[in-house]
C-alpha cells in the first residue's frame, strides 16, 4: 500500500490505523525497508517516518487476516478519512 495523505502516517491516522488493527484477532504488522512493526501500536507505527508516497506492506496472520489487510487498505486508500 501507498501513503497517499499528504501529511504522512502521523499521529492521528496512525491513531485510526492501531485502532483497526486492535479489532481483528489477528497479529497485523506493517512492513517499511526492513523494519516490522506491530500495527496494533501508534508508538511504533510513527517510528516507520512514513511520509507521503511511502510504501508499506501489511502482513497478519490469524483467523480473520484477510479481512484484516482488507480493512487497514481501505483506510490507508482513503487516506484515513482525513483529507
Amino acid at each position: 500500500m501507498t501513503i497517499q495523505n499528504a501529511h504522512g502516517l502521523h499521529v492521528r491516522p496512525a491513531t485510526k490505523l492501531a485502532d483497526l488493527a486492535g479489532k481483528f484477532k489477528s497479529n497485523v504488522t506493517i512492513h517499511k525497508d526492513g523494519q516490522d512493526v506491530s500495527a496494533r501500536s501508534i508508538i511504533e507505527l510513527l517510528t516507520l517516518a512514513a511520509a507521503h508516497g511511502t510504501e508499506l506492506r501489511i502482513r497478519a496472520e490469524g483467523p480473520d487476516a484477510t479481512e484484516a489487510v482488507d480493512a487497514i487498505a481501505k483506510l490507508v486508500n482513503s487516506r484515513f478519512g482525513l483529507e
